[in-house]
């Protein structure tokens, strides 16, 4: 969409639109960089509250994404005000703020607009110390592959749509999307340096799936990524509800999409290669880091009461850039 548009230049830009990462990246000074993105979107779940938090969570995960902290967060609402209650509205707006307040972020204005269909989100403006900045373009041949989070959400929020996921199903997709991806980043904080230097490469997991956010990691690390699929992680009823049929357009897309860049030994239409390409929502961070990083990640989740199945998926290596492997 930008192809041919003159895009201004600046030294101290240290991530821009380059390499497709998660946010912007700006050098204020040696000490100090400052991360600027924006999402938003529209509903995937019923309960306006839960809604508005999901879809703050996976603002914020942009920040997270890149090693940042969260500082100042602006709401954007697009209400369907003729056909709405203004509590909807309300409760959408809660729901945010007990993100950004668990974020540890200020909530400091917004706008909104008359639309025909809901949306919400957040822009949300960060801090990183620019020598712990992470980005998608740091994976190196010989790390692992980690993932924080499940996958199965666009196919579960399908289910849900039509009426056909399980209450307790419901119940843990919501808690998975409503979850920050704040715990990871802050167990990496509390690592040893030399543990820590060891964390190449990070990019959260949404719209484009596991197979689209790898390949972009991939090409912009200029390595391949070899993905156990036996090893993801997967959220409950993910494999039964994709079994039948609950199978989200987006995957489809994200299949035609990336196509050309997978060479997997799994059947293209099974189920195991469609969460693949599952796009998910407010989804986990995948990791390239050395073994032992990795191993002190899982541990450190695991302490923290984390909650969600973090898991090693695969490994990276130095042939065929930009090209996933999966099996």
């Amino acid at each position: 969409m930008l192809s041919g548009l003159k895009v201004p230049a600046d030294p101290r830009l240290l991530v821009g639109l380059a390499t497709g990462d998660d946010a912007g990246v700006y050098l204020l000074n040696s000490e100090t960089a400052l991360i600027q993105t924006v999402d938003f979107f529209t509903p995937m779940v019923d309960e306006p509250f839960a809604f508005g938090r999901i879809a703050a969570a996976n603002a914020l995960s942009d920040v997270y994404a890149m090693g940042g902290r969260p500082l100042l967060c602006m709401n954007l609402l697009c209400c369907p005000a003729g056909s709405m209650e203004d509590t909807v509205f309300r409760e959408i707006l809660e729901g945010g703020l007990d993100a950004i307040g668990e974020a540890g972020a200020l909530l400091v204005g917004g706008h909104s607009v008359e639309d025909a269909e809901l949306k919400y989100g957040l822009s949300v403006t960060g801090v990183v110390q620019p020598e712990r900045l992470l980005t998608n373009a740091g994976a190196r041949p010989g790390d692992v592959l980690l993932l924080t989070k499940p996958l199965g959400c666009g196919v579960l929020a399908t289910a849900l749509k039509g009426g056909l996921l399980p209450e307790a199903a419901e119940a843990a997709l919501i808690r998975a999307m409503a979850t920050l991806n704040r715990a990871p980043i802050a167990v990496l904080e509390g690592m040893p340096e030399e543990l820590r230097a060891e964390v190449h490469a990070c990019t959260d997991v949404t719209g484009f799936g596991l197979i689209g956010h790898a390949h972009e990691m991939a090409a912009a690390s200029k390595t391949s990524l070899h993905i156990a699929s036996a090893e993801v992680p997967l959220l409950p009823e993910a494999l039964e509800m994709a079994g039948m049929g609950m199978i989200p357009a987006g995957a489809y897309r994200n299949r035609k999409h990336y196509r050309s860049v997978l060479h997997s030994t799994l059947p293209e239409d099974g189920v195991a290669a469609m969460l693949a390409f599952d796009p998910q929502t407010s989804g986990g961070l995948l990791l390239a880091l050395s073994a032992a990083a990795a191993e002190a990640l899982l541990l450190g989740l695991e302490a923290a009461g984390y909650g969600l199945p973090a898991a090693l998926i695969g490994r990276v290596e130095a042939t065929a850039a930009g090209h996933i492997f999966l099996g």
